[in-house]
Order: structure tokens, then C-alpha cells, then sequence
């Protein structure tokens, strides 16, 4: 027989899974990007275009490039199913005070994408990666 401070230790434990942002469990799409090495060639390709991108190459100005190269293998990798950890600030903190607009969003949206297509990523898998990464959207502009 379960004791009842059992049952309401496990109700309390579920309940705050049931709040945190779970990965993706299946790692199709982490392999679709080419697993890790992939997904480091698009952030890469994709942070070369940033900081070209004179709709936000500001935004980056002052930004360890090394450092957030890392911190977005790790979140897209996690995003992709893929068998890692992030080790990065929470969407809310790492954007708080820079009052990004919808438009620096979408300006980083379409550079990621520019860099999907440039390494022949497969439309599908561009669509699968942008889906999970979308919920983040609020997390981000106007902090």
C-alpha cells in the first residue's frame, strides 16, 4: 500500500514536470540536420549571416559569438530529439532589456532559414525545426 505523503510527494513532483519544457523525443529530425555536426554548421552559417545582417548585426555587436555558437548547438540540438543538454540562460533572461521587435524576430528567423537552404537542409526538416523553435517567439521580443 502507498502511504498518502508518498502519493502527494509523486502528485507534487508531476505536477512540476508537467511545467517544464519537455526535449523532443524522437531524434528523426536531429538526424534529418545531420546530428550535432550538422546542427553546428547551420548555427554557424546562420551566425555568419547575423552579423552581416544589417537589420540586427547591432544586436551582436557585443555578443561572445563562441559562446552563443554553443549555447544555440545545445538548445537546437535538444529542440532536434538529439542526446544533449542545454546549458544556456532561459529565453526570458539571456533577452531581457534588449527590447527586441518582432521584426529583429523575424529578421533572425529568415537568416537561420537563408542558412538552412544555403546547406541543403531539407524543407521538412527546416518546417520541424522552425515548429519547435516558434513557441520561443515570446520569449524573446519586446524583453
Amino acid at each position: 500500500m502507498i502511504r498518502p505523503a508518498v502519493c502527494l510527494l509523486l502528485a507534487c513532483l508531476l505536477a512540476a514536470c508537467a511545467g517544464l519544457p519537455q526535449p523532443a523525443s524522437d531524434d528523426g529530425l536531429y538526424r534529418q540536420l545531420g546530428g550535432r555536426e550538422g546542427i553546428s554548421a547551420i548555427v554557424e552559417e546562420m551566425l555568419v549571416r547575423l552579423v552581416e545582417d544589417e537589420r540586427i548585426a547591432h544586436h551582436f555587436a557585443q555578443t561572445d559569438i563562441i559562446q552563443l555558437h554553443e549555447r544555440l548547438v545545445e538548445q537546437f540540438c535538444v529542440e532536434a530529439g538529439g542526446p544533449c543538454t542545454y546549458r544556456g540562460l532561459s529565453m526570458e533572461d539571456a533577452h531581457i532589456g534588449l527590447d527586441l521587435t518582432e521584426a529583429d524576430f523575424n529578421a533572425l528567423v529568415e537568416d537561420l532559414v537563408d542558412a538552412m537552404e544555403a546547406l541543403e537542409v531539407p524543407t521538412r526538416a527546416q518546417n520541424r525545426l522552425l515548429r519547435r523553435l516558434a513557441p520561443m517567439r515570446p520569449q524573446i521580443i519586446h524583453r
